[in-house]
């Protein structure tokens, strides 16, 4: 089995992970309301996903 022969210190370890990070969602305005949602998603304000009723939601 393979065993490291050296430690691999911080500098190295940190710059082979700069490409692993989080990136923020990718949002849309609806269509029918003009809210932001998230893209291929019901809209939480009006419930319509493409035109169509999808969610129930209480208009208060």
């Amino acid at each position: 089995m393979a065993v490291p022969k050296r430690r691999t210190s911080k500098s190295v370890g940190r710059k082979r992970r700069t490409h692993q990070k989080t990136t923020a969602p990718n949002v849309s305005t609806c269509s029918e309301c003009g809210e932001p949602k998230l893209m291929h998603h019901a809209c939480k304000a009006c419930g319509k996903y493409k035109g169509r009723d999808v969610l129930s939601v209480d208009e208060d």
